[in-house]
């Protein structure tokens, strides 16, 4: 069997993975506990998929457990909540999260998730290559963000995500150090 390098872009097992793994979060969120991940990885597992996708859904549970340790003690801000999976580097689980509170929002708290969404995008696209779409999903994230520094002010320097989106091409920031 070939073994494509873990890209969910362009292989479909991979976008599987990815996509169900992330998906279990918000139960995991509501349950307190990794179960919900670890029955989906328990899942792909089983099938014997290549090293890449294994690495990958083991790294994934041990962000996932990491993640769940870092809220326990912290608000219950869904801001908060991405800014830690922010941190711990799981962009798409950001997006996964805020996009739950954004169908939910209206006026300027919708506009604000979606720039963080956006923002999220920036580093989950840039991971891949797709350099134009991280310019443009910067782009469209840098005014909203701006104009919203009072609610990153509550857990964070707005100026670290600002400057981000100003320079997307490089490293995703630490929000939360």
């Amino acid at each position: 069997m070939i073994h494509h390098p873990f890209d969910p872009f362009r292989d479909r097992l991979s976008r599987d993975i990815r996509n169900q793994l992330s998906a279990a979060l918000p139960a995991c969120l509501r349950e307190q506990r990794l179960a919900p991940a670890q029955g989906v990885a328990d899942r792909f597992l089983a099938a014997r998929p290549g090293p890449e996708q294994v690495a990958y859904i083991h790294d994934r549970l041990e962000r996932y457990a990491r993640f769940l340790d870092g809220i326990a003690s912290g608000p219950e801000d869904v801001l908060w909540q991405g800014l830690v999976l922010w941190d711990l580097g799981l962009h798409f689980e950001v997006h996964e999260i805020l996009e739950q509170a954004w169908h939910r929002a209206q006026g300027t708290e919708k506009a604000f998730l979606q720039a963080m969404i956006r923002a999220a995008g920036v580093y989950i696209k840039r991971e891949y290559g797709f350099v134009d779409a991280t310019a443009q999903l910067a782009a469209k994230a840098l005014p909203v963000l701006d104009a919203n520094r009072d609610r990153l002010a509550a857990y964070t320097d707005p100026q670290r995500l600002l400057e981000a989106m100003r320079h997307p091409w490089e490293d995703a920031p630490r929000l939360l150090a």
